[in-house]
Order: structure tokens, then C-alpha cells, then sequence
């Protein structure tokens, strides 16, 4: 019933004097919340009228009392709500004026009012003025302590009313045991059980809530879930906060069973139970229970809320379903910056680095500001597109809004300055961040990695030490690589002695690098110890011994490495198949080969770019230049060093003029050729005797690709043309080199002098050579081979005493051949062969048979100042020769043998393979150091020119 309103009244008596009743608690809120704005808002007369025409319209009745505390207790609780700090400070002005400070209710309301309002100060001022604090405005004042963050202050509070024997409330003891979560201080938190047991409020839900909560967020998940299991009932707001502890603890599997159990119990999921359980699916990478929340989102009328979209969003993303991510993103309404953040973050995790630079366009293009985990990502975004001004635009922005020193971004920038190889200003920024902690001093160190500045990256890990910092894997990983890349074996066995005394040994990333590293340093044995020391069914440090057997000549090592890897169940990739075929390049291993292109076929590698130049490098110097083009032909994309490997796999094959048209072809299309691949088309000259075309390439390489002829051109030029006979050419361009001719030139033109017997010529380069490599023997093997040549016996015998006294150990000839997926070896004279007695029988056969044919041994070739008999002897048991007999009898009738050897073929085996591929009928490959000779119906491909 409305009460009648008494006169006499005019507007001024309305506002000064008459209060508000209202019909309804329902109404309460809103009515008050009106007024309340028109109370603040506008002139004493207007808000007469309008206190009038609600009263008109029926919704309240006027009466002539005056404020109670209540009243002001109900506008506290609208100003909290809203957060309206200025509104609720008028009313403090009124509850002052009006006596009601003192009123126990209206002080918690106020204390309660300010903490939401983050003015804490003002919260703790009006404790302060109360007389008795009761546990009410001691609850509120923990309470605020704990909204604001200064849980020490909250704590201490708690200390004091209990001391004080003002006995705790709900409020009290949930406030402080999230004091004791926001400290991880679990001591305190069990003290804070023991009271929760002796005040009886172990049955009490809101606090048992708090209570597991602050266990789980201490780390101790047991203890948590036994308080939960002890609840004498379970909410909404217990599920929710158990399901959260699991989720943050990272037993998101667990998470997901536990939110089953509630749907079970019969609770309805809301909003909060929702997100944590998508979080859980995202830790867990369970899209498809994922796929299952999203329906009760959608059932349960959750999908609108940004709060839950959000989640849904961030889910997609991270578990790379993009395209749902993008149609939950579109869906929003109003997406704000977690919804950016979520779906630009989501592209660049899954390196769709392109849509997420399109993103941030669109986001600043609407008006939504970044923040720093938005510059974050798209920083990574800009270092693996290589886009130095975006960046460097970012950079600039960021200066303006003054907020260029965040740590996160700092590092960021120094990442992606350091890939665009801005190494230089990733330093500045670096050297400007307000504090280096191990992720800046990691940035900083894989930067120059990365830059190729290996130096400058141990310089750094040494400052980093002087600083007293710790590292971590990342860092030791970067170190490492730079080791590797210097091939600081020294410096690598002392990271390895840090790594000991660090505990890292057993980690499998340091591992992996420190395995890498000792192998790219050349201690094949540390690497090989170290890996077996530490087993693993990681495919990393099988692709990391495997590439230093093949590229430190063990190709057989690499091989057995590979059978291993089969039987552990190892999941192959493309690194490992490339440095396995590389390893068959090494060996000639042809068949190896064969059998690993079929792994590579199953495994569905063959589109892979870098497999594809590997498969064209195995098999042009495998012997087989026809695969090699069936394989070129199958690359999905054809870069530069696929055509530079073709080009050279048929200069090798003698296939001079076919190289030339490769070359010609490769321009049509657009490639351009780097500097490996005119030395291809310069050794294809070389072997097809194409001096013209090799001169004209040569002076124009520089003029039409912008390449500097560098040393391998000169010794492809100097070795053309000293075998062309034009001996004094080649001196001619060596003496105008613009730099200090190297080993290869000056072999070259030792090479060429042996070739045309230029003796006097021959001494001078060698003499070049001695000084360069004392230690090779190949030098010394050459001239002696001259002086024989000549009949100088007196200087083979001073090469031999030259030799013996420099202790220079003369590489020996080896020759291998592949059958049934083994590599046998032979040296000169070699009758350690499981089947020795029958390749001496089958070379006693080709003998007579050679002989009848009309060959006739080149025993000039032979260094040793014997009788002609035993000169025979010996060039018979060469070991091509050996190999080759092995093959006849090895391999089925018809079938091509494929023979490798270490050194030059010699001029006698030479000749005598071109009779016994007519002899035999079959074809005869063989791969010296130089080049490929096909042997087949009595002629070679070389045309006797290498």
C-alpha cells in the first residue's frame, strides 16, 4: 500500500527534507540506481521532478523521514558494483554529515566500497576510525588487502583479530587463505586449516572451496583433492575451482575427467567451468573433446559470453585448427584485444606468418590497440618473413607511446633484428633493456648464431658468466652450435665439462647439440661415445651422427647407423634422409642408394625440396646420370642447387656439351646461378675440352651474374688449360690472379705440367704446393711420377728420402665396390678378401686374355727401379683391378660394375679396364678424384682426357 504524501512540500522540501520507500524489494536496485544519478547529475530542482514523476508513475511513495543506514548501505553496495568512486564518495560526505560513520554496517559497506574501488587507502583510513572493530569490518579490511594484491598486509591483518579475540568469519578465513595462494606460502595455509578445523567451519562450502583451492595453487594437488573428496556437498564453485587447480598444474587430462564426473553428478556447467575445461583441451591437445565443449557453449547459451569465446578461440588456434579458430573469431560480436591476441598468436604458433600479419593490419585498421603480446608475436611474425621495415615501423611506434623498454618486446626486437641481419641494432636494443635476464643474454647469444658472428657469441656467453647469471639448455644449445661452426674442439670439450657440473648431461636438446658439435669438430670417437651413453629414440642425434660419419668419409658407419635406426623404430625425417645419401654419395654406394630412395618413397618425403637435391646429387655421383635425371625431373621446384647438381653430375660424366644446355636451360627459366654452379659448367668445359666456350664464360661471369671469379674458377681455368696443352696460358692467369693463388690452383698446374712432361714447370708448382700442405702426399706422389717419367731415377729416389724424412705418410690406393648392399674394399695387392683365391684366378684369366687382345702393361707408370716382370706384377694388383676382377665374379653376367677409387685412375688400369669392358661385355664404371670413366666395348667416355 502507498503512503499519501503529506503536505505541505515544495521541491526545495522534497530533496532537503523527504526520502525515498519503495513498493518492492525487487525494485530496489533499479529505483535506487535512478535516483542516484539524478541525485549527482543535475540541479536540485530537476531532480525534485524527477523524484516526482516516479512518484507519478507509481513506482515509489514519498514520506517525510530522514536517511537511515540502510539507505546508505544499499548505495554503497550500487556504487561497489560499478565501481563508481566519485558517486560513493559524495555518499561518504552525506554518512558523515549525517552521524552514521560510526555505524558497524555502514563502515564494512565503505571499507568494502574503496577496496573494490582499488583506493585502498581510504579503505584502511576508515577502519582506522572504528572504535571496536568487529569481525565484519575485519573481514572486509582482509578482504581488501587481498583485492589489491598486498597479501604480507593481509595476512598481518588476519594475525591481529585473531590475536585481538574477534572471532573469524568465512569471509576472514576464505580472504586470507587466498593470501596465502597469492604467496605459495603453504605453511601458513595448513596454520589456517588448523583454525578452519577448530572454529567448526571444516563443513563450511565457501571456505572448503578456498581452502582446496589454496593447496592446489601450492603445488600440492593431493592435499587438494582431499579436502574436495571431505566437502559434505559439492557446488558449482567447487567444481569449478578443483577442475581450475588441475588445469593450472598441468594435469589437463585429469581436468577433463573431473568435468565428466560433474555432468555426471548432474551440475550444469557455467561460463568459468567451461573456459577451464577448453584450457584443459589445449594443454591436453584433445580437439575432439574440445569439439564436444563447444556444443554445450552453444547448448548451455554460453557462446555469446567473450569470456568463453575467448577460450574456444584460443583452443583452436593452439591445437592449429585455424579455420575454426577464425569462424569462433568472426562470430564475435566485438572482439577485444585477448580475441586479436588469441588468433594472431594462434597463426604465428602454427607459422602462418602471413594471415597473422594480415590480422594485426585489420586490428589497428578497426581501432583495437596492441598490446606487448600482440607486438610479441607479430615480432616473430616479422623475424621468420624477414621483415626488417615493418619491424623497424613497430620499433618506431612503440618509441612514441614511450613503452619501447618492455622486456618481452626488448627481446623480441633483438630476434628479430638479429634474423634480418641487423645484428648491429639487435645490440642497441639489447644493451637499452632495463634488465638481462637469461632469456635476453639467450636472445642476444643465438643472435649472433644465427648472424654467422660464432666469435661474437662465446664473447657474450662469457660476459653472461661474469654478470653471475645462470643458463639454461637454450643457451648452452646456442654455444654449441657456434663451437660447431668454428670447429672449436677445445671450447666444445669445455661447454661439455659445464654442462656436468650443471646437471644438463641428461638433457636430450644439450645432448643432441653436444653430439652435433663433437661431430662437426672432427672427434668422431667423443660423439660416438657420448651418443651411446645416452640413448634415444629421437630421431636428432641419430641425424647428427649419421651427417658427421658421411661428412667425415665413415659412410659405412653412417649406413650401420641407419640399420640401427630401423630396428629402434625411429620415425625418419628429411634431415636424416638427406645426410643418408649423402653418405651414399661419399661410398658410391649405388644400390644403398637405390634402397633409400624407396624409404624416402614410403615415407612420403619425396616432395621435400632438400631430398629431392640430395636424390640428384646421390645419384649423379653414384654412376647413374639417367636417375639423376629422372629425379630432377620429379622435384616439384627446381633452385638453384638442383640444377647446379645436375649440371655437375654430367660435367662428371664427361657429358660436356649436355651441361652447356642445362646451364642454357636453367637461365630460360629464371634461375640464377651462384658461384658452385659456374664452376659445374667451368668443369664441364674442363672434361669435354671446350676451351672457347670455358674463356668466354669465365671473363663474362662477373659482368652477367655479379659473381668475382673466386679460387676453384681459377683452378678450373688453370686446369683447362694446361690439358689443352696451353701450358704458358695457364701460368699467364695465375700470375694475374687479384689474390694468392691456393692449393688448388697450384695443383692444377701440376697436374697439367705431368700431363705435357713439362719437368721444370711440374718442380715449381710442387714446390707452391709443399709450402701450402707439407703434409699431403699426393704433391710428392706426382713429381716422383715425372721424374720416373723422365728417367730421372736420382729424383724419384731424393722424393722418396724427402718424403721419409718429413715423416709425410703416402695415401694409399684404395679401391670400393658395392655388392648386395655391402661396400668391399681392396689396396694394391690386398689378399685379405674373404674371396681372395678366386679374384687372383679371375685376374690370372683376364691376364691371357688381355694379352691376346693386345694389351700391353704401361710399366712406365711404375715408380719402382725394378725389372719389367715385376713391374707387370705389381701394376696387376692394382687395386681398380682388384675390384673390378671381384665384380666379374660377384655380380650377375651383364650387370654394370660400379667401382670407386681414392686417388687419380692410373694410365695402365686405364687402359686395361677399356680391353676387359670388350673382353667381358659389360660395362665398367668407375669414379676416380676427378671424374667418372664409363667403360664400355673398349672405349671410356673420357675419351681418354682426364
Amino acid at each position: 500500500m502507498k503512503l499519501k504524501l503529506r503536505p505541505p512540500y515544495s521541491l526545495k522540501n522534497i530533496f532537503h527534507n523527504q526520502f525515498i520507500t519503495v513498493p518492492s524489494n525487487i525494485l530496489f536496485s533499479r529505483i535506487t540506481s535512478k535516483l542516484f544519478q539524478t541525485f549527482i547529475k543535475i540541479s536540485e530542482e530537476e531532480r525534485a521532478r524527477s523524484v516526482l514523476t516516479l512518484y507519478e508513475e507509481g513506482n515509489l511513495t514519498l514520506t517525510p523521514y530522514s536517511p537511515s543506514a540502510v539507505t546508505y548501505s544499499k548505495l554503497l553496495s550500487e556504487c561497489s558494483s560499478t565501481k563508481s568512486l566519485t558517486h560513493g564518495q559524495i555518499i561518504h560526505a552525506h554518512i558523515i554529515k549525517n552521524g552514521f560513520l560510526n555505524n558497524i554496517n555502514v563502515s564494512y559497506k565503505l571499507i568494502n566500497f574503496y577496496s573494490k574501488c582499488q583506493n585502498f587507502g581510504c579503505a584502511r583510513n576508515v577502519f582506522e576510525e572504528i572504535a571496536k572493530p568487529d569481525e565484519l569490518s575485519w573481514s572486509a579490511l582482509i578482504s581488501g588487502y587481498v583485492q589489491n594484491g598486498f597479501y604480507f598486509e593481509a595476512v598481518s591483518a588476519f594475525q591481529k583479530m585473531h590475536s585481538s579475540g574477534v572471532q573469524c568469519n568465512e569471509f576472514a578465513l576464505s580472504s586470507v587463505l587466498k593470501a596465502c595462494s597469492g604467496r605459495k606460502d603453504l605453511k601458513l595455509g595448513k596454520q589456517i586449516h588448523g583454525i578452519i578445523i577448530n572454529a567448526c567451519f571444516q563443513y563450511n562450502v565457501f571456505v572448503l572451496n578456498t581452502l582446496h583451492t589454496m593447496y592446489a595453487k601450492c603445488g600440492e594437488l593431493l592435499d587438494s583433492r582431499k579436502v574436495f573428496d571431505e566437502m559434505p556437498e559439492w557446488n558449482i564453485v567447487s567444481w569449478n575451482a578443483l577442475i581450475s587447480s588441475y588445469v593450472q598444474n598441468d594435469c589437463c587430462s585429469e581436468a577433463i575427467s573431473l568435468f565428466q564426473k560433474m555432468i555426471v553428478s548432474g551440475l550444469l556447467p557455467n561460463e568459468f567451468s567451461l573456459s577451464s575445461i577448453l584450457n584443459a583441451c589445449t594443454g591436453s591437445a584433445d580437439y575432439g573433446q574440445g569439439k564436444k565443449i563447444h556444443g554445450y557453449l552453444i547448448k548451455l547459451g554460453h557462446y555469446s559470453d567473450s569470456f568463453s569465446a575467448n577460450a574456444l578461440l584460443d583452443m583452436y588456434a593452439k591445437l592449429g585448427e585455424l579455420e575454426a579458430a577464425k569462424t569462433v573469431f568472426d562470430e564475435i560480436r566485438q572482439p577485444d584485444i585477448v580475441s586479436w591476441n588469441a588468433v594472431i598468436s594462434g597463426c604465428v604458433l602454427q607459422e602462418y606468418h602471413d594471415s597473422a600479419l594480415r590480422l594485426f593490419m585489420k586490428m589497428t585498421m578497426v581501432g583495437t590497440n596492441p598490446d606487448m603480446f600482440t607486438i610479441s608475436s607479430i615480432l616473430k611474425s616479422c623475424a621468420e618473413m624477414g621483415m626488417k621495415e615493418l619491424s623497424m615501423q613497430i620499433h618506431c611506434d612503440l618509441i612514441k607511446r614511450d613503452i619501447g623498454s618492455d622486456f618481452f618486446v626488448g627481446v623480441g626486437l633483438v630476434d628479430v633484428y638479429s634474423k634480418c641481419d641487423l645484428i648491429e641494432d639487435a645490440r642497441k636494443v639489447f644493451d637499452r633493456l632495463p634488465e638481462h635476464d637469461v632469456i635476453a643474454w639467450n636472445a642476444m647469444i643465438s643472435g649472433y648464431t644465427q648472424s654467422g658472428y660464432d666469435d661474437e657469441a662465446l664473447s657474450v656467453f662469457v660476459d653472461m658468466q661474469k654478470e653471475g647469471l645462470g643458463f639454461n639448455q637454450t643457451t648452452l644449445s646456442a654455444v654449441l652450435k657456434s663451437t660447431a661452426s668454428l670447429q672449436a674442439d677445445v671450447v666444445t670439450r669445455q661447454v661439455h665439462v659445464l654442462i656436468v657440473k650443471t646437471g644438463f648431461q641428461s638433457d636430450d636438446y644439450v645432448v643432441n647439440s653436444l653430439i652435433d658439435s663433437y661431430g662437426k669438430c672432427k672427434l668422431l670417437m667423443e660423439a660416438r661415445r657420448y651418443f651411446e651413453e645416452h640413448p634415444s629414440r629421437d630421431v636428432v642425434p641419430f641425424t647428427s651422427m649419421i651427417t658427421a660419419f658421411a661428412q667425415h668419409g665413415e659412410g659405412e658407419e653412417a649406413l650401420k647407423l641407419f640399420l640401427k635406426m630401423l630396428d629402434t623404430g625411429v620415425a625418419l625425417d628429411g634431415f636424416v634422409y638427406n645426410s643418408l645419401l649423402n653418405a651414399c654419395t661419399t661410398l658410391s654406394a649405388y644400390e644403398q642408394g637405390k634402397q633409400i630412395h624407396v624409404h624416402i618413397l614410403k615415407s612420403g618425403f619425396v616432395f621435400d625440396i632438400f631430398v629431392g637435391n640430395a636424390l640428384v646429387n646421390m645419384y649423379g655421383k653414384c654412376g647413374s646420370i639417367e636417375d639423376a635425371r629422372c629425379a630432377f625431373s620429379e622435384l616439384p621446384e627446381r633452385g638453384v642447387i638442383a640444377w647446379s647438381s645436375m649440371i655437375g653430375g654430367l660435367a662428371q660424366h664427361g657429358r660436356g656439351k649436355e651441361a652447356l644446355d642445362m646451364f642454357d636451360k636453367m637461365l630460360k627459366e629464371g634461375v640464377s646461378p651462384n658461384h658452385i654452379t659456374l664452376v659445374s659448367v667451368l668443369c664441364a668445359c674442363n672434361h669435354a675440352g671446350l676451351v672457347r666456350e670455358a674463356k668466354r664464360l669465365f671473363e663474362l661471369m662477373e659482368l652477367l651474374f655479379g659473381i668475382r671469379p673466386m679460387q676453384e674458377h681459377y683452378a678450373c681455368m688453370v686446369d683447362l688449360l694446361g690439358r689443352a696443352g696451353k701450358l704458358n696460358e695457364a701460368v699467364e692467369l695465375v700470375n694475374k690472379m687479384p689474390f694468392e693463388a691456393d692449393a688448388s690452383v697450384w695443383g692444377a698446374l701440376l697436374g697439367a705440367s705431368r700431363i705435357h712432361g713439362d719437368l721444370e714447370l711440374g718442380k715449381y708448382a710442387a714446390d707452391k704446393l709443399i709450402i701450402l700442405e707439407p703434409d699431403k702426399s699426393v704433391t710428392h706422389t706426382l713429381l716422383a711420377n715425372m721424374y720416373a717419367a723422365s728417367g730421372e731415377w736420382g729424383g724419384v729416389l731424393e722424393i722418396r728420402r724427402l718424403i721419409k724424412d718429413s715423416k709425410v705418410k703416402k695415401e694409399p690406393g684404395m679401391s670400393w665396390i658395392e655388392v648386395r648392399d655391402a661396400v668391399h674394399t681392396f689396396m694394391v695387392g690386398d689378399r685379405n678378401h674373404s674371396r681372395t683365391e678366386e679374384i687372383y684366378a679371375k685376374l690370372d684369366e683376364l691376364s691371357d686374355l688381355l694379352s691376346k687382345a693386345g694389351y700391353v702393361p704401361r710399366v712406365d707408370v711404375d715408380l719402382h727401379n725394378v725389372d719389367r716382370s715385376m713391374k707387370e706384377e705389381l701394376l696387376s694388383n692394382h687395386s681398380e683391378k682388384l675390384a673390378v676382377a671381384f665384380g666379374l665374379i660377384a655380380t650377375p653376367a651383364g650387370a654394370p660394375i660400379r667401382i670407386k677409387k681414392n686417388l687419380r685412375v692410373c694410365i695402365d688400369c686405364h687402359t686395361a679396364i677399356k680391353f676387359i669392358s670388350e673382353i667381358v661385355s659389360r660395362e665398367i664404371i668407375v669414379r676416380d678424384i676427378n671424374r667418372y670413366h664409363h667403360f664400355k666395348n673398349g672405349s671410356c667416355s673420357c675419351g681418354d682426357y682426364w
